[in-house]
């Protein structure tokens, strides 16, 4: 996790550029600047094909472009459709119990295991796979995030296709250069000022983000990458 919460970072590559040292003139004359051009090569290892399993198994980070509009911040839970509602509150009870078994129930009522991460092992055991993930052996923390997630606002995207879901929090539907001083101390109610300064870096919201389909379903729990 990043930074408070241990999840592994984003290598970022920067290129740095000399500039050539200045030279006087002569009152009166003009001098044009030269340009200097760079093509960055692309990643002989990169074919441009989505890999399958990450592809299914991964709620990517979501990059806005500057011209989309931004998306509408919701906070209140009572706006949700009723499925949706009942699902948050039954992770949010589960979470503060401080038993991830209670969440058990939850996934085995699901249509499938949510996507918990790029890896198998989350469907044989998703229980032991949040454990993993979890700063300490019994996935408190784990569930310490869930809690914070689902209290924090929340957006409604892709509405109208297979992908329509409520997400929790909406930074990870927001640019996150675009945030205002309150909502930045939302942001920092989650991670880091640290890991903010890495995900300005890379361009977007990388942390744990809960998905949930207008039908109730428990789509995904997961950090971006």
């Amino acid at each position: 996790m990043l930074g408070r919460w241990t999840i592994a970072g984003t290598a970022i590559a920067m290129l740095m550029v000399g500039a050539s040292p200045s030279h006087a003139l002569v009152a009166g004359e003009s001098k044009s600047v030269p340009t200097l051009s760079i093509t960055i090569p692309p990643d002989p290892e990169d074919d441009g094909a989505e890999d399958p399993v990450d592809a299914k198994k991964t709620a990517p980070a979501v990059k806005v472009a500057p011209d989309e509009a931004l998306p509408v911040i919701e906070y209140d839970v009572s706006k949700l459709p009723e499925p949706v509602k009942r699902l948050r509150e039954k992770l949010l009870e589960a979470a503060k119990t401080g038993d991830i078994n209670q969440l058990k129930p939850i996934i085995d009522a699901n249509k499938s295991p949510p996507n918990l991460g790029a890896d198998e092992d989350q469907d044989k055991d998703p229980i032991a796979f949040l454990k993993t993930l979890s700063g300490d052996p019994e996935g408190r923390e784990i569930l310490a995030i869930l809690s914070e997630i689902l209290d924090a606002g929340y957006v409604h995207v892709d509405v109208g296709t297979p992908q329509e879901a409520y997400i929790w929090p909406y930074f990870a539907r927001y640019p996150i250069d675009a945030l205002t001083p309150p909502q930045m101390v939302e942001l920092f109610r989650i991670l880091t000022s640290s890991d903010f300064e890495e995900m300005k870096s890379f361009g977007a919201y990388m942390f744990y983000r809960v998905g949930i389909a207008p039908d109730g379903t428990w789509t995904y729990f997961e950090a971006g990458d």
